[in-house]
Order: structure tokens, then sequence, then C-alpha cells
């Protein structure tokens, strides 16, 4: 693949000095009840007006990687925590000393050119279609595992291709920042969800949206099911893609009875996913209350860890030992992409 660097061999020692500078490495406590008991189930499709995609961490790393390769059906992203698209440029020395305290600078341009002529070769989607797409990326001031620079990286990356940014910092640590989160704002420890008394759920979703009503703070009226991601997974085998064998979707009464309604994918960090932390990012993430007053179906796909991938992140660095991850035929890329036009994205 023109412009993709050979991937190192990735050993047990540099899965451990990525996972320690991300910071985590240390195992989860056990995830509290689901605010919403899952139900079993499969996906169905509804009436979508439009697909957007959130994540946190190694999520918006993936994040990213889906809204460039598939611009012309994702049409925003926010952004926590993470750095521009193809950061590791499939190389995990890369991964470990330049996407997260940004040790090897002036590569942004390669970035660009890279998306660039990918999308001349039809490898991710005309990359013009970024022009004009709301992005919303947010930095906490207390992270010590991204540096600053790298998300700021990431939003010049986007504004370079036309995007609306809207950057933003805040004092959190290495996290999801929502009102539910269980840990204190400037907190790096799971589940990596921190409250710093602000609603960025509510910032991000109006950038998006254009827009946003105030979220359901009562009983959640919507359904939550668990799913078998085996039949969209590439190849049907979650687990050899590292990603675990159930997801999740969140469904509105109104949606489910009919309304048109928009579509989340929203991605959990490293160490943050359904094996690692039950459904504390499900429950907490602070997107299901929005769901109810906002038409909005939230996709919770699911990754886990594995023997290249011990901490559950989602594939940024190419640990599956393919090129192609964050283009069309990514593996992680298409099974999501399989669950997005199962919900009818």
């Amino acid at each position: 693949m023109a412009h993709m660097k050979p991937l190192p061999r990735i050993g047990a020692a540099t899965v451990t000095a990525l996972l320690v500078l991300l910071g985590l490495a240390a195992p989860a406590p056990a995830a509290g009840p689901s605010a919403v008991p899952p139900v079993d189930g499969t996906l169905r499709a509804y009436h979508i007006s439009g697909v957007y995609v959130s994540g946190v961490s190694s999520g918006g790393y993936m994040a990213t990687q889906l809204q460039v390769a598939y611009s012309s059906r994702i049409r925003g992203a926010a952004i926590f925590a993470a750095g521009p698209y193809y950061c590791a440029q499939n190389n995990a020395s890369q991964a470990v000393y330049g996407c997260g305290q940004n040790l090897w600078p002036d590569y942004l341009p390669t970035l660009e050119a890279d998306a660039s002529l990918w999308s001349g070769y039809r490898w991710i989607d005309p990359i013009g279609n970024l022009s004009g797409q709301p992005v919303y990326v947010y930095h906490g001031t207390a992270d010590s595992t991204v540096a600053g620079s790298l998300t700021s990286d990431l939003a010049s990356f986007y504004r370079h291709f036309g995007a609306s940014v809207q950057y933003v910092t805040g004092p959190a640590g290495h996290s999801w920042v929502t009102p539910y989160g269980p840990l204190g704002c400037t907190a790096t420890a799971s589940p990596y969800l921190d409250n710093c008394g602000t609603d960025v759920e509510n910032a991000f979703l109006g950038k998006l949206f254009g827009g946003v009503t105030a979220p359901n703070t009562g009983a959640l009226s919507g359904t939550l099911t668990r799913f078998n991601q085996s039949g969209y997974a590439v190849g049907g085998n979650p687990a050899g893609l590292s990603m675990g064998s159930k997801g999740f979707v969140y469904v509105p009464a109104s949606c489910a009875a009919g309304a048109t309604c928009k579509l989340m994918v929203a991605l959990h960090g490293c160490s943050q996913g359904y094996d690692a932390v039950g459904t504390a990012f499900v429950d907490d993430a602070n997107l299901n209350q929005y769901a109810d007053t906002n038409a909005m179906i939230v996709l919770y796909p699911q990754a886990t860890a594995s023997a290249v991938n011990p901490y559950g992140c989602w594939d940024w660095w190419g640990y599956l030992g393919a090129t192609n991850y964050p283009i069309h035929g990514g593996a992680q890329v298409e099974t999501i992409m399989n669950e997005v036009r199962s919900l009818g994205g």
C-alpha cells in the first residue's frame, strides 16, 4: 500500500509500553448495575437521517478513521483525548512515542498528504466531503497521556480539509467527560469517566446537530439492546478482530415507533469496553439521556482484549497486522460500518 510504513513486530514489551503511556495498564474495577437493563436481540433498520461518530482515546482515533474513510456517510464527529488521522502511521514505535507526547514533530503535512493521496486512490471517500462538516475536539488540561499539541494537530488536520472545528479545553484528565462520571474531573483511572461539573455532551451535540434539546434527567424511556457482533464482523469472528462478542444499541421509543432519527456511533477507549467495565460507558456517557429527547439512536460497538491487544483498544496503530486498518476494508472499520448499515445508516 503506497505511503504506508511497514508494520514492526509488536511484542509484549511494546504493547505494555504503549498502554502504560496511555495510562491504561491498571485493572478495571467491577462495573455497577445498568441504568437500563439490556435485552438480547438483533439490529434492525430504522429511519436514519444522518450518521455521526464520537469517541475517546483509542475510540477517538477510531472515530476519526471512520469519519475520514466514510465521510460520505458520517456527517460529523466529536473526539476526546486523541490525535490526528493515521497518527501512528502503521508503526508501533510512532504510536508509542509520537501519538502520546508528540515526540516526533512536523508529521502533520505527511498525514494530510496521505489522506489526499488515498482519496485519489478511492481507498477512502473523497476527502473534500470533510469541508463544512462539524467536528468537536476536546482536550483535558490534566491529561498527561495525550499532549495538547496532538489534539491541536487533530483540529488542524480537520481544518486543513475545510471542516468546521470547535476546539475546546477543560480541566479533565484522560477521559470521557460526563456529568454522570464517577470520578473527579482531573482523574485518569478506570472507568475513564470524569465529572467536571459540566455537560460536554450538550456542547458537542449542539455543535454536530446545530442545536440540541435538554436531556431526559429521569428514567430512560428507550430500550438498550445487547446484540451479537458476529453477524457483522468481517469474517464472522469478532474475537479474531479483537472485538467483543456483544455490542449495544440504545433506541428511544420514538425511533422504535417509526420517527426519523439520527444515529450516533459512540466508541469507548482502552480498558473501557463491556468486558472491562461492563456497561459503565454505555450507561454514563450521557448519550442515552440526550437520545430520548433528540431522536437519536446510539450504537456502542465493543472492542475487547486479545493477545495482540491486551487492554481492549481499538486498532489505530495496526495491531491486527493489516495495513488497511484506517481505510476502506479495514476489519474493524468495516465491522462497525456493517452495524451502521444494519441500523439504516
